[in-house]
Formats: C-alpha cells, structure tokens, sequence
C-alpha cells in the first residue's frame, strides 16, 4: 500500500516526501479539530481520579 502510494506521486523523492508531510499534517489538522471534537460529544468518558 505505502509502495503504491509512492510510486504515485509525482517528482524526485524529496517532493514526494515533501507531499506526504504536508498530506500527514493535513490529516492530523482535521482529526483534531473537526473529528475528535465531534466524537467527544457522542462518548462520556468517566470521571477518574488517582490519588
């Protein structure tokens, strides 16, 4: 799967590492402030303490 993604972006190896990094930041951009908040609303996590 990683192999194929790859070989199908386009440029030399630092342009496509270049690619992958912005697309991983983008990624976790929206997990973070669209998908974990929206999920927060549907799960209740417990109050614990630990003394």
């Amino acid at each position: 799967m990683y192999a194929a993604l790859w070989r199908i972006l386009p440029g030399p190896w630092w342009v496509r590492l270049l690619i992958l990094l912005i697309l991983v930041a983008a990624v976790l951009y929206g997990l973070f402030f669209y998908v974990f908040p929206w999920a927060s609303t549907y799960l209740n996590p417990q109050e614990v303490t630990v003394e």
